[in-house]
Order: structure tokens, then C-alpha cells, then sequence
């Protein structure tokens, strides 16, 4: 089985009639991404240290390992459709416990090294999930999500200081046999949940089968000028759908090198330095690194750059000016998705121009339109409508929301003309030549240097405060960050400092819940404007002529 994505058709048009899916019955990740590959001891991953060493692995390499770790993790007892959480940055020890995982026929769980405990918990208990393998950062934030995680049996921890805890060391899961023969699967058997934030309630695990990676691949094609060789990078974590889904393994499934290195905090100058180091050719950046990137000349630096794709918030024209004067006419192309429906939209400078303030066109392989999410009926050109797509035999679609059958059924509506559609939540609308273009979410929802958060859970990390009353959470504008989190709280009486109230409720939130999830922004209000159901009413505090005061 050798099966691949290729786009080689002339144009736009030829490759929209002519592309199908048609992943084989018995289709799994890990063969595609690492065993179906000629040279299998071609580079895989550049690990690059904070000391500037660097370590390298093979296709091979990758292969041996996740047989051990899947031996191991086997061993103590996981089985098929297990689930196991992956807390890890931009270290090899991530992909090869999802990797071991997919051998194995358990699903994996990538959770971020910001998350609290509170973060961690909500996540490990609703997937009930048996195994963690975690970074030593958050051995304290694992150990107290715990408690109340009760199918959770075993905490394996990676990084300095492993050892010595009650945790066991990832190099022991290392000392298992080094052959696994991996399960059967087919692209529809489960692999991952990946969490989302939502509006109200809890995050919804996202779940997926094997052939979600496969699914990027027409996307990462396009936004890569159609030219799938060279070596990729993203200073995105891969613990999110961004990183692994829009570089990482869609790179992997056409043989091609991927430098990892867990930057922690985006550093710009560092940046330009993997990216000259090691040749990188193509990145993805979501638009806040892009404009740090642009405080700097990159003249200074020896880069080797041909395409740069991004997403998450829209781009700017600056930013597209930038990069034709300052890098030498290398394209940046926006792409569109979520956690649910990833990469289903992208801009391609060799098959279209691409327009200011557009996201681009539905890319091959994906029947995307705005439609009324009553009817299911397409809207006309330059109507707004519920961006939504088409569900039937495409593998980026997910499968259901973990444990939720009424949500993932809220967001599935019959289409007119046959089959179903899945409702994004985002609102848009399509012009005359094809091109689609966003227009607002239909939830509250906030992208913030490219994460989406929730407000609901930053509301209820905010009100564990004892001097907080009531609060709303919402996103307003940054010329950075595209939005920053803010803040509307009412106090519990008067007479606390309001500086010092405001950073112990930021620490509130960076400690329990996440450390992107804090709010940059707080103002103090007398009262919150509700609904008769006593709801928030985040549009008004949206439309408020506040600051922070």
C-alpha cells in the first residue's frame, strides 16, 4: 500500500472535477506516514535543542521507537480504543506516542504543556483516558488533575527531572521489544480526540479516524505551491490540529524532513535562526508570528524560504506586502478549518491570485459552501450564510463529538440534493469567481494568536476568585494578537486594590486553566448585563465603550 495525495492537474478547475478519495479498505496512519516510504532511513525529524545540538531520526528510526513504546504501553495493560493523553511540546517522544498509539488501535489525546490542572482534568476524565505521557512541567498540574481522573492509571513523564517522581520515565518504555505488529485498521477506525473550545459548557472532544491526515494533504499541497519537497517547520505547539495537521504529518505522508524544537514563547530571532539552520523551505505561522517576524530584517539571516501558509485569524495586506518585499515574492497563503473539519479552504498563487481579506477556495476533495442551516440549501453569491461542508467519504471530516451524540447531531444538517452537511459554526459567504469569505463566528468563541478560546471556561476559572462576583469574558481587537482576552468582572464588595485584584485573577487563570488563556484585559464593572435567564450578554459587552479601569 503506497497510497498518496497528488494534485497534478493544470489548474484550479481540472483538479476540483478530477480529484476523489479513495483510501484503501485498509488504510492506517502509521504505515502511511512512516513505513510506505522507498528510503525509509531518509531524515524524518530534526530535533533541535535549546544547547544548539541537534538529533536526527529516520522514517526507520521513528518506526523501531513507536514498536517499543507500543510494546510497552501494551504491556501495562492499553488496548485497543483506549485513550491516551500526550502532553508534550515539539519533542520526539510526542509523535512517537501517537504513533505507538495507532499501532496499537488506542487513541491518542494531545493536551498542551500551558494547560492547568483544570485544563488537564476536564480533558482526561471526559475521555476516560487510561495513560498519560507528559512533560515533567506539568508533573504538579497532571498529578492534581488525577484525583478526579479515576480510569487514569498510568503517568509517564518526559524531560530533565524525569525519575524522580512516582511517575514512570519514557526511557523505560524504551527497554520493551523493539518489533509490534500493528493492529488492522481502515480510514473510519478511531485515533485521536483533539479538544475544542466552545462558547458555553465544557471543551467537546473532537474524534477522529486514521485518515484525518490524509485529509490535509490537498490543502498542504495548495498552500505549498503544489510543491511537496523540502523541509518544514511551525513554531505552533503540537498539541493542536494547527501544527500537526496544517505541517507535521501531512509533510510525513510525502517522505519530507520536519524540525522540531519547543520554543516555549515565540522568540523572532530565534525563529530566523532554525529556519536559516536548517534550510527550511516552508513554514506554517499563524499571523501574531508573522508580525513579530516583521519587526525584524530578514535580510540578516540565509533563509531558504518558498512558501509560508497561515491561519487561525485573517491576514492583514501588510503582511502580504511584507513578505513580497522583504522575502523575495515568497507567497503566504491563508488557509481555513477548525479541530472538527480542518483544511478546507486555501489560497494557491499557482493555480489563482489570491484576494485581500478572502480565505481562499474550496480546496479539492471538500464540498464547502454558506448555506442557510435550516434548509440546508446553498446561499447565492455574496449572500451570508453558515459555512458548512459536505459530509460522505471525506476523511478530514470528524466523526462525532466524544460523549456529546446531541452536539455532534446540532451540527449536522440534511442537504437538499442528498447526503449531509456539517455546520462550522462560522458565518461566510461566497462571490461569483469562487472565492469564500469570512464574516463573523456564530458563537463567542475568541482567536488569539491563533488559539481559540472559550470564554466559558475563562469565566468559570475567573469566578473561583473569592473577591469575584460575576464575570464575562469576550475578545477585542489587537493589532498583534488579532484579539486579546478581556475581562468584564463585578467585584465582591469594595476596597480591594484594583491592580492587585486583576493580577491575582490573571494568575487564577494562567495556574488552573491555561497560560494563553489569561485575560490581557480587566475592567471592573458595577454589573453585568444578563439575560432573564440570568445569561451573560457577551455582544453587549462586546459593544461597550470600555477600558480598562
Amino acid at each position: 500500500m503506497a497510497w498518496h495525495v497528488d494534485l497534478d492537474y493544470e489548474s484550479y478547475e481540472a483538479a476540483r472535477e478530477g480529484f476523489e478519495w479513495d483510501l484503501p479498505d485498509d488504510y492506517n496512519i502509521v504505515h502511511d506516514l512512516l513505513r510506505k516510504h522507498e528510503d525509509t532511513d531518509a531524515t524524518a525529524l530534526y530535533r533541535h535543542r535549546a544547547d544548539g545540538a541537534t538529533e536526527t531520526y529516520s522514517f526507520a528510526d521513528l518506526d523501531r521507537l513507536s514498536d517499543r513504546v507500543a510494546n510497552a504501553l501494551a504491556e501495562r495493560g492499553v488496548e485497543r480504543g483506549d485513550r491516551v493523553g500526550v502532553v508534550l511540546s515539539q519533542t520526539v517522544e510526542n509523535p512517537l506516542t501517537h504513533l505507538a498509539c495507532w499501532k496499537l488501535g488506542a487513541v491518542s489525546l494531545p493536551l498542551s504543556v500551558l494547560f492547568g490542572p483544570d485544563g488537564l482534568e476536564s480533558r482526561l476524565d471526559d475521555s476516560d483516558a487510561v495513560a498519560v505521557v507528559a512533560s515533567t512541567e506539568v508533573r504538579d498540574a497532571v498529578a492534581e488533575a488525577a484525583v478526579e481522573c479515576p480510569a487514569l492509571e498510568h503517568h509517564v513523564e518526559v524531560g530533565e527531572g524525569a525519575g524522580d517522581s512516582d511517575a514512570e520515565t519514557f526511557d523505560a518504555l524504551l527497554d520493551a521489544p523493539a518489533e509490534f505488529d500493528r493492529c488492522k485498521t481502515t480510514p473510519e477506525t478511531p485515533a485521536i480526540i483533539m479538544y475544542t473550545s466552545g462558547s458555553t459548557g465544557p471543551p467537546k472532544g473532537v474524534l477522529h479516524g486514521h485518515g484525518v491526515w490524509t485529509g490535509h494533504c490537498p490543502a498542504f499541497q495548495m498552500y505549498f505551491e503544489l510543491d511537496t519537497e523540502g523541509t518544514f517547520w511551525t513554531p505552533a505547539d503540537w498539541a493542536w490540529i494547527g501544527a500537526l495537521g496544517d505541517l507535521l504529518f501531512p509533510a510525513w505522508h510525502y517522505g519530507q524532513p520536519v524540525v522540531g524544537y519547543p520554543m516555549g514563547g515565540f522568540d523572532t530571532e530565534t525563529a530566523y535562526e532554525v529556519m536559516e539552520r536548517y534550510d527550511v523551505t516552508n513554514t506554517f505561522l499563524p499571523p501574531t508570528a508573522i508580525r513579530m517576524l516583521m519587526e525584524e530584517e530578514p535580510d540578516a539571516w540565509d533563509l531558504s524560504l518558498a512558501a509560508i501558509c497561515s491561519g487561525g485569524e485573517p491576514l492583514t495586506p501588510e503582511i502580504l506586502d511584507w513578505a513580497d518585499a522583504k522575502l523575495g515574492g515568497v507567497p503566504v497563503n491563508e488557509l481555513y478549518g477548525q479541530t472538527e473539519a480542518n483544511l478546507l479552504v486555501s489560497n494557491c498563487h499557482e493555480w489563482f491570485p489570491a484576494q485581500a481579506g478572502s480565505m481562499g477556495k474550496p480546496v479539492p476533495g471538500h464540498e464547502v459552501a454558506p448555506i442557510d442551516p435550516t434548509t440546508g440549501e446553498r446561499k447565492p453569491d455574496d449572500e451570508v450564510g453558515h459555512l458548512a461542508v459536505k459530509r460522505g467519504g471525506d476523511p478530514v471530516i470528524f466523526a462525532e463529538y466524544w460523549n456529546q451524540p446531541a452536539k455532534t447531531a446540532d451540527a449536522t444538517v440534511d442537504a437538499p440534493d442528498g447526503g449531509t452537511w456539517h455546520l462550522t459554526g462560522d458565518l461566510g459567504s461566497r462571490d461569483a469567481d469562487g472565492y469564500l469569505w469570512f464574516k463573523a463566528r456564530d458563537d463567542d468563541v475568541i482567536i488569539t494568536s491563533g488559539y481559540r478560546v472559550g470564554p466559558g471556561e475563562v469565566e468559570s476559572a475567573v469566578l473561583k476568585h473569592p473577591d469575584v462576583e460575576q464575570a464575562g469574558v469576550v475578545g477585542v481587537d489587537d493589532d498583534l494578537r488579532g484579539e486579546v482576552i478581556k475581562a468584564f468582572v463585578e467585584p465582591v464588595g469594595e476596597g480591594r486594590d484594583p491592580e492587585t485584584l486583576r493580577e491575582e485573577i490573571r494568575n487564577i487563570v494562567r495556574d488552573d486553566l491555561a497560560k494563553h488563556e489569561y485575560p490581557r484585559e480587566i475592567e471592573f464593572v458595577d454589573a453585568l448585563p444578563q439575560t432573564t435567564t440570568q445569561k451573560i450578554q457577551r455582544r453587549k459587552l462586546r459593544e461597550r465603550d470600555g477600558s480598562e479601569g
